[in-house]
């Protein structure tokens, strides 16, 4: 088992959530791991970048070399199209559709949208709508995590067990908000 994920964003988004949910769940598989460091800005409003590699034995880098990702996890959809040129052949792209506009030259939304649609293995969803209408607009990112999960060589029961661990210092309702959203992010995906 390998899986090489690229995950992407803006600051605040919730990007490193998102590895450190994945992570859990690889240490409880018993799974290799590697992180690069998070490039950029990882303050809100700055793009975010990390490498997470997970494998069922040793793993002797923590880069992905381009051209060679299984999956690019982004909650934001000009950081999907900045970094797929690490997306291998038969590799994923799960991204939100909305925009985070932080930059006075941001591309046009619909140009963005039809190089995405030229990759043939996406999930492009609406995840801050979902979220919003789960009854929690910060969890967008579990959204993308659960239409993400498919794509990792992880039970989706472990993801939800990492959830529980990641989020039970703040309260059952919280864990449960978190967990709908990644049930949600998961239904969202089905028949991709």
């Amino acid at each position: 088992m390998k899986c090489d994920i690229i995950l992407a964003g803006v600051g605040g988004q919730g990007i490193l959530t998102i590895a450190a949910t994945i992570g859990l769940a690889a240490v409880e598989r018993n799974l290799s791991l590697k992180q690069s460091e998070v490039h950029g800005m990882s303050q809100r409003g700055g793009d975010v970048q990390s490498h997470l590699r997970l494998s069922d034995s040793e793993i002797h880098s923590d880069l992905i070399p381009q051209g060679k990702a299984d999956l690019i996890i982004s909650v934001e959809p000009m950081e999907a199209l900045r970094y797929l040129p690490w997306l291998g052949p038969d590799g994923w792209i799960v991204t939100s559709k909305v925009p985070y506009i932080n930059i006075p030259d941001y591309p046009e939304t619909d140009d963005i949208m039809t190089e995405l649609e030229k990759t043939a293995n996406s999930v492009v969803l609406d995840a801050d709508m979902i979220a919003r209408d789960l009854g929690s607009s910060k969890s967008g990112n579990m959204v993308i995590l659960g239409a993400a999960s498919k794509f990792i060589s992880i039970p989706f029961e472990v993801l939800e067990n990492a959830v529980r661990k990641l989020f039970e210092r703040k309260g059952e309702e919280v864990v449960m908000l978190n967990l709908r959203a990644l049930r949600a992010g998961r239904e969202a995906a089905a028949g991709r």
